[in-house]
Parts: C-alpha cells; sequence; structure tokens
C-alpha cells in the first residue's frame, strides 16, 4: 500500500510533457498527501502544448520548470514513477519503488503535423496521465482490509479507480500496475491475478464478467494448449500468439459454451522480450 506523506518523483527523458503533466496531475490530485517533483536526463523546458492542454481542465503548470534528475535529492523520494515508452528512461538510484506508464511521447518534430493535431496528441497523454493518477490518489490510505484465501476474476467496472481502491482494500495488496484502462492485481501467496477493465464501450449490467485467464508454463505450453482446444472441439476465438502491446504475452483465446471467453497464456522471458518486433503487431505461435 501507499502511505501518506509519500514523495513521488516523475521521470522522462527531457522533463518536457509527460512527467511534467504527471506532476501537475499530483498536485492537483494528491494535495498535501504527497511530495510530488519531477525530472528528467536531458531537462529541457515544460513544452508550451502541456502548459496548454493542462490549462483547459484547470491545472496550472506555469510555476513548473524542467529539472536534471541529478538535481533530486533521494531522501524526498519514496516511489519514482517513468513515463518512457521508446526512449530510454532514466536511471534514479536509491532504494524506492519503481512504477512504469509506457506512455507514448506527445512532443512530435514531424512538420506534418498541424497545432491542432499536437494538441490532441497532448490531450490523449494528459488524459491517460489522469487515469493512472486517479488510481494512484485513491491507493492513498487504503483502510485495513479482510484477510482473503482466494480470488480470481476480471470485471467490467464504471469508475476505475474506486474499484482500484475496493479490490486493494479487499486482497491486501497494491495493483502490480494498472493503465488507464485496467489494474491488474497479483498476489504470490494467492496466486491471484484479477483485473478492472473499464470504458472498453459495453454497457454494465449484472453479468460483468470480462474473461478467465489460465496461466501456464511457456510457449509451447500455449501452443499445445491450441493443439488440445481444437481436438477437443473447443471455439478458438485467437489461435496461439505472442502480443507486445500492453502485458507481453504468449496467449490463446477461448470460447465457453456460454460465450465467456477464456484466455490461455504464458509470460514471455527475459530473452523472449528481447525479440520484441518495432511494429509490435501480435506474432503467431506455430
Amino acid at each position: 500500500m501507499i502511505t501518506p506523506p509519500a514523495g513521488f518523483l516523475f521521470l522522462c527523458v527531457a522533463n518536457s510533457a509527460r512527467s511534467q503533466m504527471a506532476e501537475g496531475w499530483a498536485r492537483a490530485l494528491l494535495g498535501d498527501r504527497a511530495r510530488v517533483q519531477s525530472a528528467g536526463t536531458r531537462p529541457s523546458r515544460v513544452n508550451p502544448y502541456a502548459v496548454a492542454v493542462m490549462a483547459e481542465v484547470g491545472v496550472d503548470l506555469t510555476a513548473q520548470h524542467s529539472k536534471s534528475v541529478d538535481t533530486i535529492d533521494p531522501a524526498t523520494v519514496d516511489t519514482v514513477i517513468t513515463l518512457c515508452a521508446e526512449e530510454v528512461c532514466p536511471v534514479f538510484l536509491g532504494r524506492v519503488r519503481r512504477l512504469h506508464w509506457p506512455l507514448q511521447d506527445p512532443a512530435s518534430e514531424d512538420p506534418t503535423l498541424s497545432p491542432e493535431q499536437l494538441l490532441e496528441r497532448f490531450r490523449t497523454a494528459r488524459d491517460q496521465i489522469r487515469g493512472r493518477m486517479e488510481v494512484l490518489a485513491a491507493l492513498l490510505d487504503v483502510p485495513e482490509g479482510v484477510p482473503p484465501e482466494e480470488f480470481h476474476a476480471s470485471v467490467r467496472v464504471k469508475d476505475l479507480a474506486r474499484s482500484t481502491r475496493f479490490y486493494a482494500w479487499l486482497l491486501g495488496v497494491a495493483p502490480k500496475e494498472w493503465t488507464h484502462r485496467y489494474a491488474t492485481f497479483v498476489h504470490p501467496g494467492l496466486r491471484t491475478n484479477f483485473v478492472l477493465v473499464v470504458c472498453d464501450g459495453k454497457e454494465l449490467h449484472h453479468d460483468t464478467l470480462y474473461h478467465l485467464g489460465v496461466g501456464v508454463q511457456g510457449k509451447a505450453a500455449v501452443i499445445h494448449a491450441g493443439a488440445l482446444a481444437r481436438a477437443a472441439g473447443i471455439t478458438v476465438m485467437k489461435p496461439p500468439r505472442t502480443t507486445w502491446r500492453g502485458t507481453p504475452l504468449h496467449e490463446l483465446w477461448l470460447e465457453d459454451p456460454d460465450g465467456n471467453l477464456v484466455e490461455v497464456y504464458a509470460r514471455l522471458t527475459d530473452e523472449e522480450l528481447a525479440e520484441k518486433p518495432d511494429d509490435l503487431e501480435p506474432t503467431l505461435l506455430t
């Protein structure tokens, strides 16, 4: 769990856009419950587009400025959050909790992009950062919960932050990771992997099951599961493949007799992760 007052440091390379917007959101949403800073390895200036889109939602970045990560006092930091996607993220030395929110850099040197197109890119990043920050805010001061024994499911929810707070209380653990769409809980002792999904355009009702998941040992096991499913006459929604967006996985998607989706998955080894394609398109497994 995250206990206030906590010290958060948001990092990206130039400390110009993503980390600056994260700092602004953190100050607005966390208030005096946290100490908030941002920095980068090659600090430049606060991007005017970042200032503009944050002003649209009532968050003022004009008092913020770009800083080098080398100027940050480690004693003021409990949690480091990196926001780089394609770039090499800054390194902050120290014994701190580390989170990674990979977001595409909204800034671009592409001369064909109009100012309005750039603003839209920055609005997208702004809103994605806000969704993650709302979850972070909801995880501060989670009250003592019940001692669970087992839990596994994925459900659709209306409010990701409130639901994340509830399940952090219920399971007694913070989520391993989250984006603006989902939060993933992994409890080593209970072998729990619980995903909250939001904003997928589906109408919510009494049946909010999103999908079930079964973890197996490695790529070969996923391929074998596909062969077994076909032999058994089970509907294969998506054949065995490796996906790279979100959490990289070897996966196979099945459909049960009632139409519920079931994912058979295996996490990638370090060697397999090193083979990530530039286009991030799924790779079929044979």
